[in-house]
């Protein structure tokens, strides 16, 4: 039975729905998996058996009853914990919502109910979900399931390791400076941070106005498209949702990579002390140019300034949404957090505003100066082997902890001030046997087109089909 949990979620989905697996027997090899590695890695908060046998026994009876079946159905997920469910917990990984409850629930939430997928749990992240490694003061630190000491990347951290570790055919993430890319990319998984807006964020825990996004992580790119296709789309909700149409994601991922332009950057991105991680990245693109594309190296404009201005926005922003809990409260937090936040009430307002004015003009320039030569980006997810925890953690580290800390998230918080959509997938192992990530971003709204190269690449390679090495054989 355990074999039923190392299914796509594709291959699960439909499954159910030709009658060759339960919706039960699949929550059972998930649960089993759960069981047998999750005291190693802490990934989960809370956790509902009992409401998630009930959902299984429905999904069940609807395909025993031939009722019509969403997309996902019978498909039992576990999600970050800061999707807010009606009535259920939502800790948000932090002390100050430990036991909190919303009267809502989140859009994605729903959508994938409609869809046909339950939630059994809450997983967990980092404290409200702001820093890239996997630390949290409240709930206990995440640990990567290919080797216990690493990071499992943030702020996502419970949804990369429940993928990877079998314990859910996906979970949702957000993404504000990399909290999906960088748990996929640090756990062996796929994930991808939609265009900004895409997808709705009504009744998911904000950090910055301007750069949270929703999306999935999973084992494939094709369980992500499959995962967009439910989830994307406006909410009269959330009305920054856009409104542009939802093409069936999908039906886009065809393995053809012909005439695809695909630029490597020449500056930034590469660390050259990191021979193991670009050699791995170097490989992966010639994996495409096998498949078709044309590789394309080339200059990114604008650097220096999209890092300065999405550090501006994103520190006001979280200052700004949590400043009536740092004035009553302020010794809840985790010292990173407060060190992060502090900052945010010094930047005076003229410094935001420009940051924020000059988005959409830096948009453009970038735009028509890098994809009017290619259609895609690929870069390393992280530029550097992983760290462990202990070299990570500013809380309790020495002396340039800090920059351990940040150089993380270095290749992917770009990709937030730009709002371009962007994908991880798994491409190869350092030598800590630690996985490495590819990353593929694209134009506004190219979700399909970053897919479809994240899924060619994965016709031709096994890394997203690798099993951690606690997992019961």
């Amino acid at each position: 039975m355990s074999g039923l949990a190392d299914l796509s979620l594709v291959e699960a989905a439909d499954a159910v729905r030709r009658g060759e697996a339960t919706s039960q027997a699949l929550l059972d090899a998930c649960w089993a998996n759960l069981e047998a590695v999750n005291p190693q890695v802490n990934a989960t908060t809370w956790l509902d058996r009992e409401a998630a046998d009930r959902a299984a026994r429905a999904a069940d009876q609807a395909v025993r009853d031939h009722k019509p079946l969403g997309l996902l159905h019978g498909i039992p997920m576990i999600h970050k914990d800061m999707y807010y469910q009606e009535g259920q917990l939502s800790t948000c990984g932090s002390a100050l919502r430990r036991d909190w409850r919303p009267t809502v629930t989140a859009t994605v939430i729903a959508r994938m109910a409609t869809a046909g997928a339950y939630t059994f749990g809450g997983l967990n992240m980092a404290e409200f979900a702001q820093n890239p490694t996997g630390h949290n003061k409240s709930f206990g630190d995440c640990h990567n399931p290919w080797n216990l000491p690493y990071i499992t990347g943030g702020s996502s951290s419970g949804s990369g390791v429940a993928v990877a570790s079998r314990f859910t055919y996906a979970a949702l993430g957000s993404d504000t400076g990399g909290s999906i890319r960088l748990p996929a990319s640090a756990c062996g998984v796929t994930g991808i941070k939609p265009t900004q807006t895409r997808v709705s964020r009504f009744g998911v825990m904000p950090l910055s106005f301007s750069c949270d996004n929703v999306g999935p992580l999973t084992r494939t790119a094709r369980d992500c498209a499959r995962i967009m296709r439910v989830i994307a789309g406006h909410d009269p909700q959330d009305p920054t949702s856009a409104r542009e149409p939802v093409p069936d994601y999908e039906a886009a991922l065809d393995g053809d990579l012909r005439g695809q332009r695909i630029g490597v950057p020449t500056n930034a991105f590469f660390d050259p002390a990191e021979t193991e991680v670009n050699a791995a990245v170097e490989q992966a693109i010639a994996v495409l140019a096998a498949r078709g594309a044309t590789i394309v190296r080339l200059a990114l404009p604008l650097m220096e300034a999209i890092a300065t201005y999405v550090s501006v926005i994103s520190r006001v922003e979280a200052a700004t949404i949590h400043a009536e809990w740092m004035r009553r409260d302020p010794q809840a937090y985790g010292a990173h957090i407060s060190g992060r936040m502090y900052p945010g009430y010094a930047i005076p307002a003229p410094y935001y505003l420009e940051a924020l004015s000059r988005r959409g003009p830096i948009l453009k320039a970038f735009a028509a100066e890098v994809f009017g030569q290619v259609d895609a980006l690929v870069t390393p997810t992280i530029s550097t082997a992983l760290p462990t925890l202990a070299e990570t953690d500013i809380d309790h580290g020495p002396a340039g902890t800090e920059h351990r800390f940040m150089a993380v998230s270095a290749n992917t918080r770009p990709f937030n001030y730009l709002g371009l959509p962007t994908i991880s997938a798994p491409c190869g192992f350092d030598t800590n046997g630690c996985p490495i990530g590819l990353q593929i971003a694209g134009r506004p709204f190219g979700e399909a087109r970053v897919m479809r190269i994240a899924d060619a690449y994965q016709r031709d390679t096994d890394w997203h089909a690798r099993r951690p090495p606690l997992l019961p054989a």
